[in-house]
């Protein structure tokens, strides 16, 4: 049996890019050999299945809180090595679901895997309180805006309140604009550890299109790197980062990013 270590990935409110970071992360972590899972918690508006294109499996999360199937009915294996539990897109698939089967189902499932990466849904509902109190660590995923904080500071209170362990954050989506929030200010703020800085990279809406991982696309891409140096840190493994040939990643402040943070 195996120690799984289970992350619940939250935002607070939606569109921080946070099930691209569990997309991505999860499928580093497999990269390097590591069995690991991803689970789409968000059971009204599920994403995971569309970014990977799976939006149409027979056995979904759905019908395991339904009651209807097994858990292991509901994991698929990626090429990389990733398992992948989707969650239903349907309205009726939705309405049968009982949050509170999750955990039962995470029981069967978790002594086979190393790490266990939670899509939490946005907000503090119901639906998204219990994959925040079953989380062994919380990760929040925010953008460099006062908004995105306001909101993950509420559910780090949230899962604090609810005995989880806040463990870090991820800073998506950093662009050049001058209002943007620093990863000092961000870690202030939160009074937690930004454990990594994802640059607003245009290849990953790119690979969402194209229902493909950034790091198995573009491996060396400033996002893809970012992801792929965390996963490294979570796996105990050594990281190498590539040098990036003068102009890659773009002008402006891609291109300035890569050749500060990776070098070249």
């Amino acid at each position: 049996m195996m120690n799984t270590r289970v992350i619940t990935v939250a935002s607070g409110k939606g569109g921080t890019g946070k099930t691209s970071t569990v997309v991505n992360l999860g499928t580093a972590l497999a990269l390097l050999g590591k069995k690991t899972a991803i689970l789409d918690a968000d059971i009204a508006m599920a994403n995971i299945g569309l970014h990977l294109g799976i939006e149409k499996s027979p056995v979904t999360l759905h019908d395991v809180l339904s009651g209807t199937a097994s858990i292991r009915d509901a994991i698929y294996e990626a090429p990389s090595g990733l398992m992948i539990v989707p969650c239903g897109v349907s309205l009726s698939g939705f309405e049968r679901s009982d949050p509170e089967k999750l955990r039962t189902a995470l029981t069967e499932m978790t002594h086979e895997i190393e790490f266990l990466l939670i899509d939490a849904p946005a907000g503090l509902s119901k639906d998204g309180l219990i994959p925040l109190a079953l989380a062994d660590d919380v990760v929040l995923v925010v953008n460099p805006e006062i908004s995105s904080l306001a909101d993950a500071l509420k559910t780090k209170r949230v899962a604090e309140m609810l005995g989880s362990h806040v463990s870090g954050t991820i800073l998506n989506r950093v662009g050049g604009e001058r209002t943007d929030l620093s990863r000092q200010e961000v870690s202030k703020i939160l009074g937690t550890d930004v454990i990594a800085v994802v640059p607003d990279d245009v290849e990953v809406r790119r690979s969402a299109a194209l229902k493909k991982p950034i790091v198995l696309r573009r491996t060396n891409s400033p996002a893809a790197i970012a992801y792929r140096k965390l996963a490294a840190q979570m796996a105990g493994t050594a990281f190498t980062e590539p040098r990036i040939a003068p102009g890659a990643g773009g002008g402006g402040f891609i291109g300035r990013f890569v050749r500060t943070v990776f070098g070249g």
